[in-house]
């Protein structure tokens, strides 16, 4: 059951290992670990499993106990009824695969300046002005929304989107009991890593906020500027030695993740008949994530059409090699047939 449901992230992960250390081999480049500005993602994430873990586990427990003297035998019981090994098993081999995939995707993308020269800036800033008509996208909504109580709101939905990944996937592996589901959404965001870093080296850009700093000058000070003037030191130093720096290099624009991974969590909601709140929250959220990545600089509107279609291929080719085809071209949600499930639901 394990290799039908992660079998292909198993093997994605160890490719994307596997090409990192050959680049940077190549390259005579460090390996890191992709630590970020609100800590390690293993950390992270290892704290919001542990969060739905006792979330699955401790409300049941409270319910199924006679009394305070019975909550560690109830809460013994309900463990073992909910997270039997296959489910652990399950948890550790998904949520590790996607992890080491993650780890190389990070790895790669810091090394994309020194296996492309140049940035293709130039490029993207014409085809945005082609699809605004003229204008500049990042200009047009300064004129709309002004900069300051917006450049707040929209530097808050940004940095929720650091938060979402790790909260979604805690989702899908521990609380959904439809391995199905899980694995698909789990696979499918690998497979965006993977498709992003493949973006990065194929069209190597910085973004508006660095090409063009002026536009964005104006802007109120908030958490993502000074983000992302972090981020600008950390590429100088990186580019400047490698190896004296702990640090990784994260800036690459095309395509945008941050939209590609929305747009997999939206469709796999959809095609997997996740209630109707649900779908429209993160239908909601992938709209304002699109326009605070171009209303702040991180994205051209180019990007983001580009992390559209990432995304779209991401949640697609994670449908086909988890045994989710029949999602993609059926109208019945996939909650309504029989859900392959591990472990024993507990009734409420």
């Amino acid at each position: 059951m394990v290799w039908r449901a992660y079998g292909f992230v198993v093997v994605l992960a160890l490719v994307m290992s596997a090409l990192a250390v050959v680049v940077a081999d190549v390259y005579e480049l460090p390996l890191r670990d992709p630590d970020d500005a609100a800590g390690p993602t293993y950390l992270r994430l290892g704290l919001v499993i542990v969060a739905a873990f006792l979330t699955d586990v401790l409300p049941r427990a409270v319910r199924r106990s006679v009394g305070v003297a019975d909550l560690p035998g109830s809460f013994r019981r309900v463990v073992r009824e909910r997270w039997p090994s296959r489910q652990i098993a399950l948890v550790a081999v998904g949520l590790g695969s996607w992890y080491l995939t993650y780890v190389a995707f990070r790895n790669l993308k810091s090394f994309v300046p020194f296996v492309r020269d140049g940035v293709d800036d130039a490029a993207l800033v014409e085809w945005d002005s082609a699809l605004a008509i003229g204008n500049n996208p990042a200009v047009v909504l300064h004129d709309l929304l002004g900069t300051d109580v917006a450049a707040h709101f929209l530097s808050v939905v940004y940095i929720a989107w650091i938060g979402f990944v790790p909260a979604s996937l805690a989702a899908a592996m521990v609380w959904s009991r439809n391995v199905k589901i899980g694995s698909w959404y789990v696979t499918a965001v690998a497979v965006d890593w993977a498709l992003g870093a493949l973006s990065y080296y194929l069209v190597p850009t910085v973004g508006p906020i660095y090409h063009q700093p002026g536009i964005f000058k104006e802007l109120s000070d908030t958490a993502v500027g000074r983000l992302q003037t972090s981020m600008w030191a950390e590429r100088v130093d990186v580019i400047a030695d490698p190896w004296s720096t702990s640090a990784v290099q994260t800036i690459a624009a095309f395509a945008s993740l941050h939209v590609g991974i929305l747009v997999t969590a939206c469709l796999v909601a959809h095609w997997a008949g996740l209630s109707g709140r649900v779908r429209w929250l993160l239908w909601g959220f992938l709209a304002l994530t699109v326009l605070s990545t171009v209303y702040l600089g991180w994205h051209y509107l180019t990007d983001a059409l580009g992390g559209v279609v990432l995304g779209a291929a991401g949640a697609v080719i994670g449908a086909l090699v988890t045994g989710n085809a029949a999602a993609l071209r059926r109208s019945r949600p996939v909650e309504q047939r029989q859900p392959v499930q591990v472990g024993a639901d507990v009734a409420e």
